[in-house]
């Protein structure tokens, strides 16, 4: 029986067992169009929740392995979105205080405070996740 003949009840799929681990982009084609059918249930029965449950791990861990989205800091954010919108550092006073601090950052002599992320997410319309390093943000 092929991916996508089971896949196409993925609910029958689950009662007769667990699919496999996704190995490569066809079959994790099949299962994130099984998990976009089956999320777009108005009201999935408790085998359909069981099947989206397992399909989107069984995805999320294939797209990890495959596809890793790298964490990005800080700096090389606010030099892309500066880039990107045409801006200059005289641009970012506003949610920097100062030019200097604005530098300061940009060099990485200083990390960002709460509020200079509050105002980077605002200005930008992106999560403060993206403005907060893996070491975490100066106060």
């Amino acid at each position: 029986m092929s991916t996508a003949t089971v896949l196409a009840n993925p609910a029958k799929m689950i009662a007769k067992g667990a699919p496999h681990v996704i190995h490569n982009d066809k079959e994790l084609e099949a299962y994130t169009e099984a998990l976009f059918n089956l999320t777009a249930l108005e009201n999935p029965s408790p085998s359909e929740m069981d099947a989206i449950e397992l399909l989107s791990l069984l995805v999320e861990r294939y797209e990890d392995e495959h596809w890793p989205i790298t964490e990005v800091d800080p700096v090389s954010v606010v030099r892309y979105l500066i880039e990107k919108g045409n801006l200059t550092q005289r641009d970012l006073i506003p949610e920097f205080g100062t030019e200097s601090a604005v530098s300061m950052f940009l060099s990485g002599q200083r990390n960002l405070s709460l509020e200079q992320i509050r105002k980077l997410s605002k200005r930008f319309k992106l999560s403060a996740d993206v403005f907060i390093s893996a070491a975490g943000a100066g106060a």
